[in-house]
Formats: structure tokens, sequence, C-alpha cells
């Protein structure tokens, strides 16, 4: 079940695969180099570097599934790393000749690899209860062979040292070779400190071919009886092993074969248990490999801003905020692009520099990144459909080699196009097309070819200059304009994308912007015909009308979003309101059931003291005290009701200068007590902090708390300070807040913790660029109730959490 799964995760993608060329024009490649770059293993990135468009709607939801899982595992827990997960191909096919054996440095591979599955496993756990994906069933397939990675790394401690346990024989023998090599020092030590030491060339032990011996004079050679292991370069030195020691170095060198027979016993032991468990290493590699490539998907999008797609098979595409990955952030503008819906073919005009090829190549590339199941870099909701090919012709197009023109080169790509396109499920991305010939032609031969794609049913997108092709999509059936927008005034683009609004060149414009002299100006465009006048007038004024247009639809989305917090804010309100009546009548009624059943309590013993007195013999005086306590108990009620009555009535308007920041107020919308945050603006208007939520009020909706009421709000919230531990969480997420905001939720957050006796707490700040991070730690580290407190550990969310233990 396991192998099959696997196999079946690997067969991602084998539909069929784009012609090479647009991915190539679309520099698909450089976003698959970016994806490499995100795998943690060389097999990840073997993974990454495979990845290519498909044209199968099921294998791409999958994959978009896969990355989303990913991306929201790194934001909770952090990305798991994968770097240890070495290829074991080749050991598996060195072990399958009987009697081979790996080295040490290849099982310490395979000890790395089983590591990373435990490593692995060990994120799949946490938070498992919480965490139900598509990516459970990829770790609880991984088998675990913790038992072998022990021994392994218990038996070899590097490359070149086997641990003296990893056998007892090994540490007998190894024993054996200390005792002999100390016997050897000792009877050499003998040996230097004789008559000898005047035979040498100097009073030192050097080792030769194995063999321990001393530096011995050449013509003193007789004088020391021993075998010649060796001879100095000039003759004059000989190394001679005493004969003393001969035979105790013979015993060492029988030692040391012994040593390596049992390393090459324990290494033999060691494969075979490798061996027999190949299959499962084998299946754990390929599964770490795939959860490699799906994290690294995820992190791309997450770098990138990126969101998942809305995948159709319809041949309509609506880009929302859509963004070239390829471009600086800072400097690309977001365009919105739709094509496929109410019009198959789209006619992009406008100057040089506007943006065209830009908004061209984004919506190519999109479309290859979202079918080889990647997220793109536009706002939700965002939609491509499904192409089974897609066709580019962009940039220069010359070949020297074959002596052929621009426009000879880009007429080849467009015929070879015109042969394959058959339906809605082929892209056509055309970049000024039929440029580089006689204008007239040129703008006949284009509109024939724009034509003929556009019966085919194919989605085509292009750029232009002719005037005649604006006039084709003003009037085609099918076909639309649209323009990147020019800043005249500037002589700027603006980079937006305006669709239904054909482009205008801008030349005159821009010609008398930079100083050409107007007589000049308006002797052009005298020269231009009626008919084109009548054109370019008519484009000026759709321009005009369509920025009206567009201030008059962001006044108005302004409004209505005004509107709405408008309504949001009353909503609320009206509903807190709701919340405090029903309250203040609750407590009006328990009140009020409190004094009758008082007073009931009271009258009953008026009225047993009655009842006993009302004998002959009554004791006057005590009846009468009886009736008096009975009067003080319904003044004193009577006055507690009217001191209450005076209580709610005395709030009056407060000033600005009445307020300080600090000072304890409540709120009387709300019913809720706060400290005030600022001061009041011009509107009168400030923030106040209630517990770990801020909100602006007006200064008239506001009450002064005395100095009794704010130690009576202390008390009562020392009281319920000990049923806050059943509700506080032991996690706080600070992802998508500046530092300042982070700053002070935090504050509030440790407090209530802290109160509530938690021994520690998460807090969540994600990775990004650090500067969170640097906060809250520089944060920590100065705050009262704050014992320790320690990045997050693997498994623990790594450097996008920090763990604080209070005091």
């Amino acid at each position: 079940m396991r192998l099959r799964t696997v196999v079946w995760s690997l067969l991602c993608y084998n539909g069929k695969v784009m012609n090479k060329k647009v991915l190539h024009v679309l520099e698909y490649f450089k976003i698959i180099e970016r994806l490499s770059a995100e795998a943690t293993g060389e097999s990840g990135r073997r993974r990454c570097e495979a990845l290519r468009p498909s044209d199968d709607k099921d294998e791409i939801e999958k994959r978009l599934e896969h990355t989303e899982d990913a991306f929201n595992r790194i934001v909770k827990l952090g990305k798991p790393s994968f770097s240890q997960n070495n290829d074991p191909k080749e050991y598996e096919r060195r072990l399958s000749v009987d009697g081979a054996a790996l080295s040490a440095g290849e099982l310490l591979d395979i000890a790395g690899l089983l590591r990373n599955v435990d490593e692995a496993l060990k994120y799949g756990r946490f938070g498992k209860d919480e965490i139900q994906d598509s990516l459970t069933g990829y770790f609880d397939e991984l088998g675990s062979l913790g038992d072998i990675r022990k021994e392994i790394t218990r038996c070899i401690l590097s490359e070149d040292e086997i641990a003296d346990d990893a056998s007892p024989r090994l540490k007998e023998i190894r024993r054996a070779l200390r005792g002999g090599n100390d016997r050897i020092r000792s009877r050499m030590n003998e040996i230097l400190n004789s008559s000898v030491r005047d035979c040498l060339m100097e009073p030192v032990i050097t080792l030769r071919q194995g063999r321990f011996c001393l530096p011995v004079k050449a013509e003193y050679k007789s004088k020391v009886a021993g075998i010649v292991h060796d001879q100095s370069g000039s003759g004059a030195t000989l190394f001679i092993e005493p004969m003393s020691v001969v035979e105790l170095g013979n015993s060492l060198r029988e030692q040391e074969l012994f040593e390596k027979e049992e390393i090459a016993r324990i290494l033999l032991s060691l494969s075979e248990a490798v061996s027999n468990n190949m299959p499962v290493i084998m299946a754990d590699h390929e599964i770490l490999t795939e959860l490699d490539f799906i994290f690294a998907c995820a992190s791309l999008a997450l770098k990138e801003n990126a969101v998942r797609p809305v995948v159709g098979t319809d041949g309509i595409v609506s880009l929302r905020g859509a963004r070239h990955p390829l471009l600086e952030p800072s400097d690309v503008v977001p365009i919105d692009i739709t094509l496929g819906d109410d019009y198959t073919l789209l006619i992009v005009t406008g100057p040089n520099t506007g943006g065209k090829t830009v908004s061209l190549k984004t919506v190519g590339l999109l479309t290859l990144m979202g079918q080889s199941g990647l997220f793109i870099p536009a706002l939700d909701r965002s939609r491509i459909s499904i192409f089974t090919e897609v066709y580019a012709d962009i940039g220069d197009e010359q070949s020297i080699e074959q002596s052929l023109s621009t426009f000879s080169s880009h007429m080849m790509n467009i015929i070879q196009t015109l042969k394959h396109i058959r339906g809605s499920d082929y892209l056509v991305l055309l970049d000024e097309l039929c440029a580089g010939t006689d204008p007239i032609e040129g703008a006949a031969l284009a509109t024939a070819i724009l034509d003929r794609i556009k019966s085919t049913g194919a989605r085509c997108m292009a750029t232009t200059h002719y005037s005649e092709l604006k006039s084709y999509a003003l009037t085609e059936n099918g076909a639309e304009n649209a323009c990147c927008e020019f800043d005249v005034a500037t002589l700027s683009p603006t980079y937006r994308l305006m669709i239904g609004v054909p482009g205008k060149s801008n030349a005159f414009a821009i010609s008398e912007k930079l100083g050409l002299p107007k007589a000049l100006v308006e002797d052009a465009k005298g020269r231009i015909s009626e008919e084109q006048r009548s054109m370019e007038e008519l484009m000026r004024e759709l321009e005009e009308k369509r920025s009206l247009i567009e201030k008059d639809r962001a006044f108005i989305d302004a409004e209505k979003e005004k509107l709405r917090k408008e309504k949001s804010t009353v909503d609320e309100k009206s509903r807190k309101l709701k919340e405090q009546r029903e309250r203040i009548l609750r407590e009006a009624n328990e009140k009020a059931s409190n004094i009758l059943s008082d007073a009931k309590q009271t009258a009953d013993a008026a009225i047993r003291k009655v009842n006993k007195y009302g004998s002959a013999d009554a004791d006057i005086v005590a009846l009468e005290k009886t009736r008096g306590n009975l009067g003080k108990k319904i003044k004193h009620t009577k006055e507690a009701a009217t001191k209450n009555e005076r209580q709610d009535t005395r709030h009056k308007a407060l000033r600005p200068e009445d307020v300080r920041i600090g000072d304890r107020v409540r709120v009387l919308s709300m019913g809720i007590s706060g400290t005030v945050h600022t001061l009041p603006d011009k509107k009168g208007e400030l923030v106040v902090l209630m517990g770990i939520m801020q909100s602006k009020v007006k200064l008239n909706d506001l009450e002064l708390l005395p100095e009794e009421d704010v130690s009576k709000t202390v008390s009562k919230a020392s009281h319920r300070s000990f049923s806050k531990a059943a509700s506080i969480s032991p996690e706080i997420q600070l992802l998508g807040m500046t530092t300042d905001e982070a700053i002070a939720v935090l504050d509030k957050y440790l407090d209530d913790a802290y109160i509530s006796h938690l021994e520690s707490v998460r807090v969540v700040h994600g990775k990004g660029t650090g500067a969170l991070r640097s906060a809250v730690s520089q944060f920590l580290r100065k705050h009262p109730h704050v014992e320790e407190y320690h990045q997050g550990e693997y498994g623990e969310g790594d450097a996008g959490v920090t763990i604080v233990t209070f005091k």
C-alpha cells in the first residue's frame, strides 16, 4: 500500500507537456529555479527541476491542495527540513550482490535519511489532532527504522572512526592494541636512554611502514641490532626497528589485522540490516522527496504572497491584482485581466514601455504556474483555465544564422501556431503582431490573422500599434480593446491595464511636451486623414469619460465602504445596548426579588410578634420597637434606590481637558470599563483600551471613574483572574501585525497569562524579515514576569515561534 501511494504521487504531471519554446519565452524556468532554491534536500531540488505544466485538472487540483495544506502547516508549525534525505538507489544496487557491504560513510548516509524520517514523523504528529489534511497520509505512511539508525550511530562515530563499543571483540582487540603500544614505547624509551643514544641522529621514536623505529646514523648500523625499514634521502640515516621490539611489533600488527577483520564484520552486519529493510528505506526516501517538493511549493507561495487560483476548463481567465513574479515587488503594478468570457480576443494598445508586453507575459506565466500546481501572485478568487497548449510570440526573434528578419521570424512562429490551434483550450499570446513591415500591409495581415484565430475559438491576447486593429476590436463581436494607461502630464506610463478602452500612441502630446514647436505638431495633425482624426478624437473622449467614470467609481466605492463601516458600528452598538439593557433588567429583577423576599421575611416576623403580643398582657414597648425596625428597613431601601438613581443620572459631558492618558473610564454605550490610550482629536474621538481590545469612541460616550470605582474594578478583576485560566489560550498569534501593535497586544496577553497561572505560552510571530521576532525578543528580555524564553525547536514552529516560561 505504501509503495503504491508513493508511486502514484510521483506520476503527477504525466499528461501532455507543453512545447518547450513557450516555457523559455515566458521565463518559466526562472520560476523553477526559485522553486528549487526552496527545497532543502538534493532529491527535492531534482523533483522541483522536473516540474512541468499539466493539462490534467484532477492532478492540478490535487497539487494545489497539497501546496495549500503545506502553506497552512508552515504558518502554524514552521517549515520542516529534508536536508538528510540522501538518495539510497546506488546503495540498493550494491547491496543486491551477496556479501556486499557499505562503508562507514555510506552507512552514516543511511542513518541520516532514517533520522530525517523520524524528524518528519515528529513534525507530522505535532498538532495531529487539529490538523488532518491531504498531507496526513504522507506522514502516516513513513516507516520508522529507529533501531537500525541507533545501531549505526552507536557503532560508527565518523567516516574514519568505529566506536570501541561497536562489539565486545573489537573492544578487547583495541585494549590489546593499546597495551601493545604501551609496551613497545616503554621498551623504545629504555633503548633511547641506553648507550645506543649516541648512535642516533636524534633521540626520537618514529613510525615506518607501521613499525616503531629509531633514526640511526648509517655508520653506527652495526651497533644497533634490528631490522632496517627505511632510510633518509641522503642515506645518512637508517630507520631501524630494534630486535628487542620486533616480536612486540609483530604481535601489534597481528592485533591490527584482527581489528580490520572485526570492523569489516561489523560493517557487513549493519549492511545486512539495511539491505533487509531496503524496500522501506526506498519508500521513505520517495515520500520525503515528495514532501520536500510540496513544502518548497508552499514556501515559494509564502515568499511571493501568492494565492491558490480557481481552476476551470472553460477557457475563461480572470486575474485580479496579478503581478509578474519576476519583477521587483516594489516596482510591479498589479493588473486586472479578463479573457474568454464576453470576448475571446483582447487587443492591447498604447505607447512603448507602457507595460503591454509585461501584461502579455503575466497572463502566460501565471497560466503555466497554475497548471503546474503552483500558487500565483494575485488576489483571491483569481481564475485560470487549463489550456492544452500555450503559444507565445514575444520579443525579438531575428535570426542571423537563418538569414531571417524580425518580421520573417515572427511570421514563421505565427504560421506554426495557426497549424495547431483548434479550440478554446488553446491560448495564443502575440506581441507587436505583424510589426516590422509596411504599416498598411501589416495592419491588414494582422487583422486577417486575428480573425482566423478568433474563428477557431482559441483565446488570444495581442499587442499592437495599428489603429486598424483598434477599430476591428470596436466593431467585431468576440473582440475587445484594452490599453496601458499613460500619463501625458508626466510623460510616463502608469502600467495600469484598462479593458474596454483602446490606447493611444500619444505621439503628438509627447512631442509637444518635449518641446517640439506647436506649429509642427498642428502641421502633423493636419496630415492625417479625417477618419483617423475622428478616431483619435473618439479615443480621447473615451479616455476622458473613462477617467471620470474611474474617479466616480472610486468615490462611490469609498462612500460604500464608509457606510458599511458605519452600519457595522451602529449594529455593534445596538447589539451591545440590547445586551446592556437585558443585563440591567435582569439585575433589577434580581434586586427587586431580593428586596421583596427580605421585606416578606421582615413582615412575617412582625406579624408573628403582633399575634404574640395581641394577648392582654402584650409588651407594647417590644411591639413598638418591632414596628420601628420595619419602618427603618423600608426607609433604608428607599434611600438605596434613590442613591442608585442619582448615580445613574449624574453623568455629564466631558471636555477634552478633563481626560488624560491612563485615566480609567467607562464606555457608556458598551457598559465596559477601560483606560484612555490617546487624547481626543479634533472630532472629539479618542482610543480606549478595554483588555486586549481597543476602540475609538466619542468623548461624550465616556464617564470618568473615581478612584474608589477603580479600586473596585481592580478588586473585581482579581476575582475574575481565577477563572481566566479556563479560557485564556496558551498561544497568541501576532502574524500580520506591525511591531507596535504586536508589542501592545503581547504585553496585555502576558499579564493575563501570568495572572492565570500558565507555566508557559507560545508566541507565534512568523519568520518574515525577522523584525517582529527581534522586537518580541527585546520586549521579553525586560518583562518582569518572564523567567526564560527561547526560539521554537523543530516541531514547535522553528524560528517562527518563541516559547515563553513564566517565573
